[in-house]
Protein backbone atom coordinates (compact mmCIF):
# COMPACT_ATOMS: atom_id res chain seq x y z
CA UNK A 1 0.00 0.00 0.00
CA UNK A 2 1.05 3.68 -0.85
CA UNK A 3 2.82 5.04 2.23
CA UNK A 4 4.30 8.16 3.08
CA UNK A 5 6.67 9.13 6.31
CA UNK A 6 7.49 12.52 6.61
CA UNK A 7 10.78 13.38 9.19
CA UNK A 8 13.00 15.81 10.37
CA UNK A 9 10.93 18.35 12.03
CA UNK A 10 11.72 19.61 15.39
CA UNK A 11 12.50 23.42 17.26
CA UNK A 12 14.69 25.61 16.01
CA UNK A 13 15.53 29.57 16.21
CA UNK A 14 14.43 32.38 14.32
CA UNK A 15 16.65 32.34 11.08
CA UNK A 16 17.78 28.26 11.50
CA UNK A 17 17.22 25.17 9.43
CA UNK A 18 15.77 22.77 8.73
CA UNK A 19 15.67 20.18 6.43
CA UNK A 20 12.50 17.57 6.31
CA UNK A 21 12.21 14.35 4.36
CA UNK A 22 9.07 12.31 2.86
CA UNK A 23 10.19 8.37 2.23
CA UNK A 24 7.60 6.82 -0.32
CA UNK A 25 6.77 3.37 -0.34
CA UNK A 26 4.65 0.98 -1.85
CA UNK A 27 4.09 3.06 -5.82
CA UNK A 28 6.48 3.90 -8.36
CA UNK A 29 7.69 7.10 -6.92
CA UNK A 30 9.16 8.54 -10.00
CA UNK A 31 5.65 8.30 -11.76
CA UNK A 32 4.00 11.23 -9.71
CA UNK A 33 4.38 14.61 -9.14
CA UNK A 34 5.03 15.42 -5.29
CA UNK A 35 4.10 18.36 -2.84
CA UNK A 36 4.83 19.51 0.57
CA UNK A 37 1.79 21.51 2.56
CA UNK A 38 1.77 22.68 6.15
CA UNK A 39 -1.10 23.13 8.28
CA UNK A 40 -1.13 25.74 12.03
CA UNK A 41 -3.46 25.21 14.23
CA UNK A 42 -6.58 27.02 13.49
CA UNK A 43 -5.49 27.47 9.74
CA UNK A 44 -6.31 25.44 7.21
CA UNK A 45 -3.86 23.15 5.50
CA UNK A 46 -1.86 25.40 3.07
CA UNK A 47 0.33 24.80 -0.25
CA UNK A 48 4.37 25.34 0.67
CA UNK A 49 6.40 23.49 -2.69
CA UNK A 50 5.49 21.22 -5.39
CA UNK A 51 7.97 18.97 -7.61
CA UNK A 52 7.17 17.06 -10.87
CA UNK A 53 8.22 13.83 -11.83
CA UNK A 54 11.88 14.46 -12.52
CA UNK A 55 12.90 17.21 -10.25
CA UNK A 56 12.97 19.91 -13.71
CA UNK A 57 9.81 21.44 -11.97
CA UNK A 58 9.54 22.99 -9.00
CA UNK A 59 7.11 25.58 -7.34
CA UNK A 60 6.65 27.32 -4.43
CA UNK A 61 4.23 29.51 -2.36
CA UNK A 62 5.42 33.20 -1.96
CA UNK A 63 5.70 32.94 1.68
CA UNK A 64 8.65 30.40 1.15
CA UNK A 65 10.06 31.42 -2.13
CA UNK A 66 13.76 32.12 -1.61
CA UNK A 67 14.13 30.48 1.99
CA UNK A 68 12.66 26.85 1.01
CA UNK A 69 13.99 24.27 -1.57
CA UNK A 70 11.90 21.43 -2.66
CA UNK A 71 14.15 18.92 -4.43
CA UNK A 72 13.82 14.75 -4.95
CA UNK A 73 15.62 11.71 -5.43
CA UNK A 74 13.72 9.18 -7.46
CA UNK A 75 16.62 6.62 -6.70
CA UNK A 76 16.27 6.47 -3.22
CA UNK A 77 12.13 7.39 -3.58
CA UNK A 78 12.52 10.27 -0.95
CA UNK A 79 11.55 13.84 -1.36
CA UNK A 80 13.32 16.93 0.78
CA UNK A 81 12.39 20.10 1.93
CA UNK A 82 15.23 22.42 2.80
CA UNK A 83 14.21 25.03 4.90
CA UNK A 84 16.31 27.77 5.20
CA UNK A 85 15.79 31.35 7.32
CA UNK A 86 12.63 29.80 8.90
CA UNK A 87 10.57 32.35 10.61
CA UNK A 88 8.02 31.93 13.81
CA UNK A 89 5.45 31.66 11.30
CA UNK A 90 6.62 28.76 9.24
CA UNK A 91 5.71 27.14 12.52
CA UNK A 92 3.12 24.14 11.76
CA UNK A 93 2.65 20.51 11.05
CA UNK A 94 4.26 19.56 7.33
CA UNK A 95 2.79 16.86 5.45
CA UNK A 96 4.07 15.88 2.37
CA UNK A 97 1.20 14.62 -0.63
CA UNK A 98 1.19 12.35 -3.10
CA UNK A 99 -0.12 14.63 -6.46
CA UNK A 100 -2.86 12.67 -8.74
CA UNK A 101 -4.22 15.32 -10.86
CA UNK A 102 -2.49 16.81 -13.67
CA UNK A 103 -3.92 20.45 -12.33
CA UNK A 104 -2.81 22.60 -10.29
CA UNK A 105 -0.01 21.77 -7.15
CA UNK A 106 -1.59 24.14 -5.12
CA UNK A 107 -4.63 22.95 -4.47
CA UNK A 108 -4.84 20.17 -1.67
CA UNK A 109 -7.60 18.52 -3.62
CA UNK A 110 -5.14 17.10 -6.38
CA UNK A 111 -3.41 14.92 -4.30
CA UNK A 112 -4.56 11.82 -2.94
CA UNK A 113 -2.20 10.24 -0.40
CA UNK A 114 -0.93 12.23 2.78
CA UNK A 115 1.78 11.58 5.49
CA UNK A 116 0.80 11.71 8.72
CA UNK A 117 3.13 15.10 9.48
CA UNK A 118 5.91 16.32 11.15
CA UNK A 119 6.02 19.09 13.38
CA UNK A 120 8.52 22.29 12.86
CA UNK A 121 8.25 24.85 15.64
CA UNK A 122 10.73 28.21 15.38
CA UNK A 123 11.25 30.27 18.36
CA UNK A 124 11.36 34.07 18.02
Amino acid sequence: QVQLLESGGGLVQAGGSLRLSCAASGYTFSDYAMGWFRQAPGKDREFVAGINWSGGGTYYADSVKGRFTISRDNAKNTMYLEMNNLKPEDTANFYCARKASRYGFRDKQNYDYWGQGTQVTVSS
